[in-house]
């Protein structure tokens, strides 16, 4: 996985095509988001770090933008 923007990130996530989950375990935070099965993106939160990351053909999972 490699890193991606906010926007990507949150594109993927409010896409109506994929499912998201959320873990949570102390200060740190995760989550995935799902196309079918295949995990296609996550989010990092570990105390007031947030780091986003999407596989390696993401692009091919994001919706288009509005015009």
């Amino acid at each position: 996985m490699k890193l991606i923007m906010k926007t990507e990130f949150d594109n993927l996530r409010l896409s109506p095509f994929h499912s998201y989950e959320t873990d949570s375990n102390g200060d740190k935070q995760v989550v995935k988001i799902y196309c079918g099965e295949l995990l296609i993106a996550k989010k990092v939160k570990l105390k007031k770090s947030i780091r986003y990351f999407g596989i390696k053909d993401y692009q091919e999972y994001l919706s288009p933008e509005k015009e």
